[in-house]
């Protein structure tokens, strides 16, 4: 039976559902356990929650700026300078920022499950600095320098007072991330498809599920057979395809899901 989009997310995020958080949880839980494949797809969401503006809330990181005159190419091209301003002060704004309880289970997970993978649309790091180190930044990573003659790359290790020049050949260099018009990195997206075919559980967290192609993975993974799980307070296009949707915010879901982990490993 077809239902409408909006009854759907009604149905989704009903009172009865909040009220069923520990039984999801403990389903989730059990799927991950009996999983040999486990991918994890992140968007704005997780970040949000340690305090990183997202591009799409009303006051998200575009308020003020329209994304051409600072995230294409063609701004870069014709001022590079006010690119760079803006890029070094979201470098600056993300100092004082920290990985959240998501950032640090997802990581832990890692060590847990022998295949555990994050696809990430988030270029802030925070899933490194909370120690995943299988990840696929599909976006890039605001924290690298490229230079635009040869390529070359540098990890900023502080924030610079003006636009970073190349320590190479000495050509200005652009931040490390994927600009709208962009293709993204060579081999990173296939690697997120083959990973997703791959997968047995599949955990879409934060994501609005509507920037492409990232957004297509979780379909995909579903065609392939996984059991894909989504964790986000708000419905999304996706939620109606899932197969266990947990109406929560992810630093609240994910230390529930990995005490109960705990639990049925010591059964």
């Amino acid at each position: 039976m077809l239902v409408p989009m909006q009854s759907v997310k009604e149905c989704c995020y009903n009172a009865a559902m909040n009220d069923n958080f520990p039984q999801m949880c403990e389903r989730l839980a059990n799927e991950l356990r009996k999983a040999s494949r486990i991918l994890c797809l992140t968007g704005a969401g997780v970040s949000a929650e340690s305090g990183v503006p997202t591009f799409r809330d009303a006051e998200g990181l575009w308020e003020g700026a329209r994304p051409e005159e600072v995230a294409t190419p063609e701004a870069f091209e014709r001022d590079p300078d006010h690119v760079w301003r803006f890029y070094l002060a979201r470098r600056q704004n993300l100092v004082a920022v920290r990985p959240n309880p998501a950032h640090e289970v997802i990581g832990r997970f890692e060590q847990i499950f022998p295949e555990f993978d994050v696809v990430t649309q988030n270029v802030d790091g925070l899933h490194q600095q909370a120690g995943s180190e299988r990840i696929q930044c599909l976006h890039g990573d605001i924290w690298i320098d490229r230079c635009t003659e040869c390529g070359h790359e540098e990890r900023a290790t502080s924030v610079a007072e003006a636009r970073p020049m190349c320590p190479k050949c000495g050509e200005p260099s652009r931040p490390g991330v994927v600009w709208f018009g962009e293709m993204l990195p060579p081999g990173v997206f296939e690697r997120a498809v083959e990973l997703a075919s791959l997968a047995e559980v599949v955990l879409v967290v934060g994501t609005s599920s509507q920037v492409y192609p990232a957004a297509s993975l979780a379909d995909f993974a579903k065609r392939n057979g996984a059991f894909v799980a989504e964790i986000n307070p708000n419905a999304t296009a996706f939620s109606a395809s899932a197969d266990l949707v947990i109406p929560r915010e992810a630093g609240k879901m994910f230390p529930e899901l990995e005490s109960r982990l705990a639990k049925i490993v010591q059964k």
